[in-house]
């Protein structure tokens, strides 16, 4: 059997492997890396512009990111916590661009303003509560708060136009809000990735087995789906960035920290609009709030986008229940992954989730007219006929163990690792893409500790990311200095 030797292996063509590969590459350019994917085709997943949530998610208009508690008040720590993270791949994407390691901004990222709209006396009490919160921080300093219907109209006019003069609404809003697409950027990392002699892309190739040997590296079996053969790459380190296929990955990897965790797949579906006349007239993302009972990542919005460069209007996402891990991926997936280890959590978390499966199965048999009903909360003169429901992409949520209930479902993202720093993972969804700088650095510092601890790193660390070490929650000159480049560079203000 063929065996290469490499110092990382990257399962997965997504944003995550792109990105950590990217940042392994500027800062030890004589590491030896490999990709491999399994489609034919690189960012086709998660990261493809419909199966990818686009917003940039910034904290700016996502509301299931502020809870409410029972005492009325507003959470707004997991919000801050984005928002400096975005930040954070924002000044690295700037960095790539000055480099010309990343095409004109346009290509990948566009200024588009983020807003929330509520309805009724409950929805705007909240939306106040947690307008007054956040903006006295200095990450959402600039954030704009109305009641006032006129204002509203100059705001978002497909959302207020044929709307019940009586109905309470309010609305907040950020000017220097993004759409990203994820596809494209992932797409652009791999490309320049492969002008690279220390780097290799495997389309079509699929992780069959994986095993760490008594010196530490791994041996990986691969299949390449073309001739069928099964060749062998003994690596340094492994990152498994498949998405929603990470799981069984780690699973096989038989690491102790891979113990009692599972995955609750949820798969969506977009409307989208088909009537161009339309499309023109809408040029913001409006987020609302997510149904009772709905998993985050079905908070509905009407999103406007840039796909390959073509304005798209979307709305939804509408959640359903899925056995699948991945996009195409095996309705058998979930299945597949119960586990001695996890067996218990996941039952767990299946008797205390009655509710959300209900609301999923629900869901999954909604009407068109239905599924229209539901947009016009956001567009009061939606026309059925203009919209055609298309598939989103797969999410799998977290399942943990826990001590008080067995198991947990948890809604964001969580980082595994081997103790000895040889391999990691990232589980979970929300908000993914958006965050995948930080969360590849933190990758960096559980699993390259000595090096980036040099230094070398350190200082080419600065020199991509001018926050590294420092905290955009705390140094508002700072804030300041880097929202001001980064704006400038990527072209997202006038």
């Amino acid at each position: 059997m063929k065996q290469n030797q490499v110092d990382v292996l990257l399962v997965g063509a997504g944003v995550m492997s792109a990105t950590l590969g990217t940042l392994l590459s500027r800062l030890d350019p004589s590491l030896k890396v490999v990709m491999v994917e399994r489609l034919s085709k690189v960012a086709h997943e998660s990261s493809h512009g419909l199966n990818n949530a686009g917003t940039g998610h910034a904290g700016y208009c996502e509301l299931n990111y502020t809870p409410q508690q029972a005492d009325g008040s507003v959470v707004i720590d997991k919000a801050l916590q984005i928002n400096a993270a975005y930040e954070v791949s924002l000044q690295f994407w700037s960095y790539l661009v000055e480099q010309h390691e990343l095409p004109a901004p346009g290509k990948f990222i566009n200024p588009i303003v983020h807003q929330s709209l509520v309805w009724g006396e409950q929805g705007v009490a909240f939306l106040r509560r947690r307008f007054e919160q956040l903006s006295k921080h200095h990450l959402f300093d600039e954030m704009e708060y109305s009641e006032d219907p006129a204002v509203l109209r100059s705001w978002m006019p497909l959302a207020m136009d044929g709307r019940d003069p009586a109905q309470r609404v309010a609305a907040t809003q950020v000017k220097h809000g993004t759409d990203v697409d994820f596809g494209y950027l992932t797409r652009s990392l791999v490309k320049s990735l492969n002008k690279q002699a220390n780097f290799e892309l495997k389309l079509s190739h699929s992780i069959v087995g994986l095993k760490q040997q008594p010196n530490g590296r791994w041996r990986v079996r691969v299949q390449d789906h073309h001739g069928d053969t099964i060749s062998s790459i003994d690596a340094g380190f492994v990152f498994l960035g498949a998405g929603g296929g990470a799981l069984p990955l780690l699973q096989k990897s038989k690491i102790p920290e891979a113990k009692g965790y599972g995955g609750f797949p949820v798969s969506g579906q977009w409307l989208i609009c088909k009537n161009p006349e339309v499309v023109k007239r809408h040029k913001t993302k409006v987020y609302g709030k997510a149904p009772t009972g709905a998993p985050p990542m079905s908070v509905p919005h009407l999103d406007a986008r840039i796909i390959d460069g073509e304005p798209v209007m979307l709305f939804g996402p509408f959640a359903s229940i899925t056995g699948k891990f991945l996009k195409e991926g095996s309705m058998f997936d979930v299945l597949a992954s119960l586990k001695s280890g996890n067996l218990k959590p996941m039952m767990a978390v299946a008797i205390d989730n009655i509710d959300l499966m209900r609301y999923l199965i629900a869901e999954a048999f909604s009407t068109h007219k239905e599924r229209v009903g539901a947009l016009r909360n956001f567009f009061p003169e939606a026309r059925e006929e203009d919209w055609v429901l298309a598939p989103a992409g797969q999410r799998v949520q977290i399942i943990k163990q826990c001590d008080s209930k067995g198991g947990k479902l948890e809604f964001g993202t969580e980082i595994v690792t081997a103790r000895d720093g040889t391999l990691a993972t990232l589980l979970g969804a929300s908000p993914g893409a958006s965050t995948s700088v930080q969360a590849m650095i933190e990758v960096l510092e559980r699993c390259y500790p000595q090096r980036i601890a040099s230094d070398e790193w350190q200082a080419k660390l600065k020199q991509m990311i001018p926050s590294y070490g420092e905290s955009l929650d705390e140094n508002v000159p700072l804030l300041h200095a880097v929202r001001e480049r980064t704006l400038r560079v990527l072209r997202l203000v006038g």
